[in-house]
């Protein structure tokens, strides 16, 4: 099989990076596994609690760092295309701060110690109700720079929401487990995280992709995508939507992990053709690779806690936030 499209090539190597490294996450840890053990245990055989440990624990884990990373690098790109702005992510929309809202409600009031799934419930269920007031900011205007706006209000609404939970706590143990959690983690996920956050991440990438061709219409700008039959404020809608739900969905089972959709996208704009609609199944594989890397990286790490997968991906998001910011200054 030959690939003669440069866009298939790099799909198809990003599909085999992410593949590796959810391989290499699934064997990453303190037990080792053999070939042998490993073809047993997928095989319905092996020692019970080598099972228990590669297929209950580190599957699940390796599974939703591909889907969380997938969903976070697709939101990303579909959100500098539709923003045309580079330094645009999920999170710009307030999203993220919303989900990640709804979660410390469940922490802060003990829901999540009452059930397992109330966590992330709440957090799809912030996700959805950040819709509103963000509508409602943005109004009818077209311009992208409303909704930005907007998204910034939403967000910052939420970030005092979470640091009256932490402020007014009522305990340091219940400070610190909000803290935790909105520094991202996959520790200890099981499939019910991933049945919960699947059909969420599906939906929500399945109409960001439905909407490639009009991102690339909008590159000729809005009159012109208008002339070209793209409602703008239907557009505006779906993405808004899709991206609360995706991401929300994402969110609610990894915690807060920020700058995924930002670095990915901008890695990969300069391997394609710069068009959104080129860029977006590239970003979510990257994006899944990414994250699986990275969270291969927290445990391999040495240190005396696990290193939270948030911190890490900030600490490499900064730089290239840094180096677009330098960037467009020279512009101004």
């Amino acid at each position: 099989m030959t690939f003669r499209s440069p866009r298939l090539l790099l799909i198809a190597l990003l599909a085999l990076a992410a593949l590796l490294l959810g391989v290499g996450s699934l064997l990453t840890g303190p037990t080792r596994f053999g070939s042998g053990e490993i073809a047993h245990i997928l095989a319905g055989g092996g020692d019970p609690v080598l099972r228990a440990v590669l297929l209950e624990l580190r599957l699940p884990r390796a599974l939703l760092g591909l889907l969380v990373g997938a969903m976070l690098g697709l939101g990303g790109a579909v959100l500098q295309g539709y923003l045309r702005n580079p330094l645009a992510e999920p999170s710009v929309l307030g999203t993220s701060n919303a989900a990640a809202l709804g979660a410390v409600v469940a922490l802060y009031y003990g829901l999540s110690q009452a059930h397992p799934l109330a966590l992330p419930l709440l957090a799809i269920t912030g996700a959805l109700l950040g819709l509103a007031p963000l509508l409602l900011l943005a109004g009818r205007a077209e311009s992208p720079l409303s909704l930005i706006l907007a998204g910034i209000a939403v967000g910052t609404l939420a970030g005092a929401g979470i640091s009256l939970a932490l402020n007014l706590a009522p305990n340091p143990f219940a400070a610190m487990e909000i803290m935790s959690w909105l520094m991202g983690s996959l520790e200890d996920r099981s499939f019910d995280h991933i049945l919960l956050a699947l059909p969420c991440i599906a939906v929500g990438a399945a109409l960001l992709l439905w909407n490639a061709r009009a991102l690339d219409a909008l590159t000729l700008g809005e009159e012109a995508a208008q002339t070209l039959g793209v409602n703008l404020g239907h557009l505006r809608l779906r993405l808004l939507v899709a991206t609360a739900i995706g991401v929300g969905g994402a969110v609610a089972v990894s915690g807060a992990v920020g700058f995924v959709g930002l670095i990915v996208p901008h890695l990969l704009r300069p391997l394609t053709d710069r068009s959104p609609s080129a860029l977006l199944i590239p970003s979510a594989l990257g994006g899944a690779a990414l994250l699986s890397a990275a969270d291969i990286a927290v445990r391999l790490i040495p240190t005396e806690i696990e290193l939270r997968l948030g911190v890490l991906t900030a600490l490499l998001g900064v730089p290239v936030f840094l180096y677009h910011l330098v960037r467009e200054r020279r512009l101004w």
